[in-house]
């Protein structure tokens, strides 16, 4: 009896520990991103991706990330928006570049969802880089320094990933400290 009392609550502890570890929520810019969100329904909350919200807003690109997916976001703070040249961001939220600030935003997508460990085994694969190919078709290159994992765009611009593996329900979010663009 107590042999089964005991299994039971071993069950139990291993049962709750497995579906907290599986809903283990990740803090990105002071908000819980929980995995059972969608990419939209989490960034909404990151006080550190308002810009990139608003620019998945006036991409008209909101649907199209709370969609089934997965996708793989490489998702610019704030601060990264801040390092582009000033106007950028205001110039690109207008109406009238509307197809340009889509082909930004879908050039930080890749379809699928790749996890870091993902990332870094592909560039292992691929002797210290990896090609990864947008949403927009263009292309990034991952690659490593130390245990620090970057993001090269086609303009040769570098982003490090700052927060990875940020699950979703519909992919996964990697937070990045610059902004991707692809070429002209």
């Amino acid at each position: 009896m107590k042999t089964r009392k005991f299994l039971s609550v071993a069950i139990l502890a291993l049962v709750f520990g497995a579906t907290s570890f599986a809903q283990k929520t990740k803090m990105v810019g002071g908000a819980e991103m929980f995995p059972t969100k969608n990419i939209v329904e989490n960034a909404v909350n990151s006080k550190d991706h308002t810009t990139l919200v608003a620019a998945v807003k006036a991409a008209d690109l909101v649907e199209t990330l709370q969609g089934k997916g997965p996708f793989t976001v490489f998702a610019p703070t704030n601060a990264a928006f801040d390092k582009l040249p000033k106007g950028t961001v205001e110039t690109l939220l207008k109406p009238e570049n509307k197809k340009m600030l889509q082909s930004i935003l879908t050039y930080h997508v890749v379809a699928g969802k790749m996890s870091a460990m993902d990332i870094m085994n592909a560039i292992k694969k691929g002797n210290g880089k990896a090609t990864l190919k947008t949403v927009s078709g263009g292309t990034l290159t991952a690659w490593m320094k130390g245990k620090k994992l970057y993001i090269t765009d086609e303009k040769g611009g570098m982003s490090m990933v700052t927060i990875g593996d940020v699950n979703q329900s519909n992919g996964v979010i990697h937070v990045v400290d610059t902004v991707l663009l692809p070429k002209a």
